[in-house]
């Protein structure tokens, strides 16, 4: 795995070689990647229509009274709420609305929105660290963004000079401008790829709220204090950088950094480490702390049994003086 790389100006020149943080020379574990994402497609809410199956004028209030009009009276007819399907003057044919137990009726007790905010999904911490790493070093190695693209097979790996680092004036570039730097560091068959491609979907998913389909396409990453506006290509921040975005559709995702997000990416992950030892010596003050009570507690005990040994042989001896006065 690649430790350095090369830093590329907007004209896709080398300007300088560039050390990578080390999220990108780890060992690529698909297994936790993938279980990482599942993970993740738990957190979306999930719920019917508030006002599904509630849109009928049925009323629960009908009447059961002799010679009324619209009365149920001798009918053999349920109280559950009615609507009228069909009339013939005075006669009326209803049917069960409303309620869970008739057709196109509301649902007892459906999922709601509100049950799901809040809650985070449950992943171990090193688990997420390692898919997050392994997604990063994923879009620096050549053969997984081979492996992942169909029309890459017979590419060879030289030719894909990855990871992508350009220099932070990409960010200050317009559309125009920027499309064209990009088709310059990516080459004609990454860039092919890199476009986002929207297009009509086939099937009934048309009439269910997915009327469109597209592509991962390229993702670029920035650095916190940067911006970059563009409809063309996702824009992620360093510090917002997820699994989702990396991994999107699957490992080794095109993917083009600026300088400053390996800076931020790098000063994360030391940040991290430092975390980590404040956190492993608070630990071992906490357990000296425990130890030293317990000895203080032992110590304790061990004096009080003492003075018990020592108080319990005076007892006997005044038990004796007292049995030879009597026996006197």
């Amino acid at each position: 795995m690649a430790t350095k790389a090369k830093l590329l100006d907007v004209n896709a020149k080398e300007k300088k070689t560039i050390e990578l943080p080390k999220g990108f020379s780890r060992i690529i574990r698909e297994d936790i990647v993938a279980k990482v994402l599942e993970a993740l497609k738990k957190e979306q809410p999930y719920s019917p229509a508030p006002e599904a199956g509630r849109q009928h004028s049925a009323s629960g209030k009908l009447i059961h009274r002799r010679h009324v009009w619209k009365s149920q009276y001798g009918r053999g007819m349920s109280r559950i709420p009615r609507k009228t399907l069909s009339r013939r003057g005075s006669q009326f044919h209803w049917e069960g609305a409303e309620i869970s137990s008739t057709v196109g009726g509301r649902k007892p007790h459906s999922p709601k929105v509100e049950a799901r905010k809040g809650k985070k999904t449950k992943i171990n911490k090193k688990e997420f660290k390692i898919a997050k790493e392994s997604a990063l070093s994923a879009t620096a190695n050549p053969r997984e963004i081979i492996k992942r693209y169909n029309s890459l097979k017979n590419a060879e790996e030289k030719a894909i000079n990855a990871p992508f680092i350009v220099d932070s004036k990409i960010t200050s570039l317009k559309t125009k401008d920027l499309i064209k730097s990009i088709k310059k560091i990516l080459g004609n068959e990454l860039f092919k790829l890199a476009v986002r491609k929207r297009q009509i979907r086939s099937g009934k998913g048309k009439r269910r709220g997915r009327k469109y389909k597209s592509n991962a396409g390229l993702l670029i990453v920035i650095g916190n204090n940067e911006e970059l506006k563009t409809n063309s290509f996702e824009v992620v921040n360093a510090k917002e950088l997820g699994v989702a975005d990396l991994a999107r559709g699957g490992l080794g995702r095109i993917t083009v950094y600026t300088e400053k997000a390996i800076e931020d990416l790098s000063n994360a992950r030391d940040v991290e480490k430092e975390k980590q030892g404040e956190s492993k010596k608070e630990r071992k003050k906490g357990n000296k702390k425990k130890s030293s009570k317990k000895k203080q507690k032992k110590t304790k005990r061990k004096a009080k049994k003492k003075k018990s040994q020592a108080k319990k042989p005076k007892k006997e001896e005044k038990t004796k003086e007292n049995k030879r006065e009597k026996e006197k």
